[in-house]
């Protein structure tokens, strides 16, 4: 089975509402590493050297290539990173194998399925 990672790269309080999201889209779980820092095209202000700069999450989802596409999309609006400046990235890469899926290769190839 053909593989993407989405790494969606948001704002803590939008780590959940991400979560949700992708699973209502089709993701099987996703893994949380907290603690990040983006910075876009104008730096992020400081105050008597003080970091401002808002708490991210990196969100990882390992999905199947099908429904990538979709997932994707759906990530995107519920960060709303195209209607917020600064509401983070999300994209996804090709990963060539993978092991430890065993436990959810039948709900994944069940939804595979019922997309085509």
């Amino acid at each position: 089975m053909r593989m993407k990672l989405i790494i969606a790269m948001v704002a803590d309080e939008k780590t959940e509402p991400v979560i949700e999201a992708a699973r209502a889209a089709g993701a099987t779980g996703a893994t949380v590493i907290t603690g990040a820092r983006g910075e876009g095209l104008a730096p992020q202000k400081t105050f008597l050297g003080l970091d401002l700069s808002i708490q991210r999450d990196l969100v990882l989802f390992l999905v199947p290539e099908q429904l990538a596409r979709h997932i994707l999309e759906t990530i995107g609006r519920a960060a709303g990173v195209d209607e917020e400046e600064g509401a983070g990235i999300a994209l996804q890469i090709d990963i060539e194998d993978v092991v430890g899926l065993g436990s959810q290769l039948p709900t994944l190839k069940q939804e595979i399925e019922e997309e085509i």
